[in-house]
């Protein structure tokens, strides 16, 4: 015998809860979803916190603890890891290293839960020390930004930054419950409440021109911090992203990444500018950017490309900035061309615009193409 082969697939399920004050006592969501999923032996639960979290919501390990207090079924441990807020608990190993000296210090095994409170990077460190520690902690989420609840918190992606590169250690592991409060929304800086809505026009624009619409209509009361649109932006924006995790390639074995339009820039600037320009608002520059190209190309109607950066404008993102400048083919953003080349396994696939709701992928940009499109940008920034 010379040759075995063996094929199976696993399946996933995890449920994605809207609420409002997760942790009042009158509030069962969370409490009912452990209950169900908590078996016959009793189970521990360990927290990670986002430190800004912590400063808007002090009482929180309070309210956690005495919420825990009527669980028999569980652990609650008492010492709650709090994590800095921000990409800086991702750019460096240590608050890996410290969830995982958690995990062996309170004996947390593989039916436990770490929970993290916080923004996708607390999220997304929390979730890759839970991915590798025995092999695969049970791992809940509690977004608390607006780009957690409506993008990266509803995902399958874990990971930490290295060697200067965003993500480059990283995981593919479901949570297995995700908590969207939108309470926590409310202490949000007008920069973070913004920041998230970059994803929601991403998608839009790749999958959902009528969404897109919306958002053009709802721009005004989306940047004056109105609830009501926010809350539908966040559960129209999360069905997008999980549809389409759910659509045949949710861990990304194939170099296609459409949910990553506008991104291949958006990293490298985030990057470059030593993470000051949040995530969100490093999107709304690469959409502009990849929307120009696309019109610039001959994909997208003008009038099109003019309307995207008009909602983006009137979101109150800025759509151009010096680290988005394009002079030559050696200008520093390019590097991040090379660097998603190698990210998707060494064949580049750049998702484009055809028309607003409709991607289209490509795998080359033309650098002379690519200045004129950031010159482009420019010239409406500087308009706007």
């Amino acid at each position: 015998m010379n040759h075995l082969q063996q094929a199976f697939s696993v399946r996933f399920e995890y449920n994605v809860f809207f609420t409002h004050k997760l942790f009042e006592p009158s509030n069962p969501v969370f409490r009912d979803f452990l209950r169900s999923a908590s078996g016959e032996t009793t189970k521990k639960i360990f927290f990670v916190i986002d430190s800004g979290v912590m400063e808007h919501h002090p009482g929180l390990p309070d309210q956690i603890t005495k919420y825990f207090s009527d669980l028999p079924s569980l652990t609650l441990i008492k010492e709650m890891m709090i994590a800095p807020g921000g990409e800086s608990c991702k750019n460096t190993e240590q608050y890996f290293y410290e969830i995982v000296r958690a995990v062996d210090r309170f004996g947390i095994d593989r039916h436990s839960y770490i929970a993290a409170i916080g923004g996708g990077a607390v999220l997304d460190l929390a979730g890759y020390a839970a991915a590798v520690s025995h092999r695969g902690i049970r791992h809940i989420r509690i977004p608390t930004t607006v780009l957690s609840q409506n993008d990266s918190g509803v995902g399958v992606k874990n990971g930490i930054n290295y060697l200067g590169k965003k993500n480059f250690l990283g995981s593919f592991a479901p949570p297995v419950a995700v908590f969207n409060d939108f309470s926590y929304l409310t202490t949000l800086s007008d920069a973070d409440w913004r920041s998230g809505i970059s994803e929601a026009v991403k998608v839009a624009l790749i999958k959902d021109s009528a969404f897109f619409e919306w958002i053009k209509q709802h721009a005004a009361a989306l940047a004056n911090r109105d609830m009501d649109a926010m809350q539908y932006l966040i559960k129209r924006c999360a069905a997008l992203h999980m549809e389409h995790i759910g659509g045949g390639d949710p861990f990304e074995m194939g170099s296609s990444r459409p949910l990553d339009f506008g991104h291949w820039s958006a990293h490298k600037v985030e990057q470059l500018s030593e993470f000051s320009v949040k995530h969100g608002e490093a999107v709304a520059m690469g959409i502009a950017l990849d929307s120009a190209y696309s019109f610039l190309s001959g994909m997208l109607k003008e009038k099109d490309a003019r309307d995207i950066l008009g909602v983006l404008t009137a979101l109150g993102f800025a759509v151009s900035h010096p680290l988005m400048d394009i002079r030559d083919g050696e200008s520093p953003v390019l590097k991040g061309l090379n660097e998603f080349r190698e990210h998707l396994g060494g064949r580049l696939t750049i998702m484009l615009l055809s028309a607003i709701g409709r991607g289209e992928e490509t795998h080359e940009l033309d650098t002379d193409t690519l200045i004129r499109s950031s010159q482009w940008v420019a010239s409406f920034s500087s308009k706007h």
